[in-house]
């Protein structure tokens, strides 16, 4: 019995409180985490043709997505080389970036084009100066950079992800986006990560995503790499909040999300629906999600339209108010982390997803 006492491991548990309301520890994930990862800039409908822009924001890192003249997609950092004023502002085209500060002019691969007077200085070399690039993916018609040059392609930080997500819609390349929600929350993103990502919560909280869209009982979350697979089947038809299409694939009786570590997701309603969250960070206690919706051409579509409307009136509604009471209680000198409910055989009521975002964290930030 001693033997087997001194065996036991100590249960994992959550992280401590600092690590979701320490500014110091928000401005490390910046570069540890945040500018290491691959992170969503848009859809490639949205810069469709050659000059077409879109300006973004990632933890204060203004960027831009362009596509250039051959009708490749890039994305350069959102600063002049002469003396950083930003280039860009939204979304529109251009034949030229040309910097409204002093009106040095770019060309659509990043390239100097010129700059006012800069024949009189001497030394001047203009094939030396190029926008600051970073790393892209095109990946099912939507846009991924990574800021950190030498990172691994996608494929290699989500195995079978592609493959996985084809099988579950298989139009995707079709698919445009119709229709986004920003929700901004109070609270540090891991909080809404956390939440987003375990299901031990939903019998109690979500009664509409429970019972007229998913069967909690069935709910199931691995790990596949940087990825956390979420898997469950409808609710029964019957009681289902909207028109299932079971021709859409064969899995359109069936519910899947691929959440890619740190802040984007795929979510798959039974159907075929594609819905996509976004996580923005803006501060250590606050979080914009975006939700994307899409249709095939990004036509509109009244069942689209109600699901999103249902969505917010719900699930957005109610884990909004979770996470910003979680992010409170944060802040309470009385809080100790529990024990995580790691259950080996996985399941619905299970935290091991937790665990892994834990270690995740821990492992950017070198104190794993």
């Amino acid at each position: 019995m001693a033997e087997a006492a001194v065996s036991m491991r100590a249960p994992a548990t959550a992280l401590a409180g600092r690590y979701y309301t320490d500014p110091d520890i928000y401005e490390r994930e910046k570069r540890a985490v945040h500018f290491r990862t691959w992170q969503y800039a848009c859809h490639q409908s949205e810069i469709a043709q050659p000059g077409d822009y879109l300006a973004f924001d990632i933890c204060g890192q203004g960027l831009f997505a362009l596509r250039d003249r051959e009708g490749a997609i890039r994305v350069f950092h959102n600063v002049c080389m002469h003396r950083a004023h930003e280039l860009v502002e939204g979304r529109g085209n251009a034949r030229v970036l040309r910097c409204p500060y002093h009106a040095w002019a770019y060309e659509l691969d990043g390239r100097l084009r010129g700059a006012p007077n800069a024949e009189k200085v001497q030394g001047f070399d203009a094939s030396a100066i190029c926008l600051t690039e970073a790393k892209v993916e095109v990946f099912c018609g939507f846009v991924f950079v990574n800021l950190d040059p030498e990172a691994a392609p996608m494929a290699e930080w989500y195995p079978d992800l592609e493959h996985q997500l084809r099988a579950y819609v298989p139009g995707i390349e079709a698919l445009r986006p119709v229709l986004t929600n920003a929700v901004p929350e109070a609270c540090n993103w891991k909080v809404s990560v956390e939440n987003y990502n375990e299901c031990y919560h939903c019998r109690v909280t979500h009664p509409t995503f429970s019972n007229g869209v998913v069967d909690p009982d069935m709910y199931d979350i691995r790990p596949q790499g940087y990825c956390l697979r979420h898997t469950t089947v409808a609710a029964n038809l019957e009681r289902m909040t909207y028109p299932v299409d079971l021709s859409a694939s064969e899995h359109a009786g069936q519910y899947s999300s691929w959440f890619l570590w740190p802040g984007f997701s795929f979510q798959v309603y039974p159907g075929g629906v594609l819905n996509t969250y976004l996580w923005r960070p803006d501060g250590v206690d606050s979080v914009i999600v975006y939700r994307g919706w899409y249709t095939p051409e990004g036509v509109a579509s009244d069942v689209i339209e109600g699901l999103a409307r249902q969505d917010l009136d719900t699930t957005v509604a109610e884990d909004v108010t979770i996470v910003n009471s979680v992010q409170r209680g944060l802040g309470n000198i009385g809080y100790r982390p529990g024990p995580l409910v790691v259950d080996p055989a996985f399941g619905v009521n299970s935290e091991h997803s937790i665990q892994s975002l834990v270690a995740w964290t821990l492992e950017a930030l070198d104190e794993g």
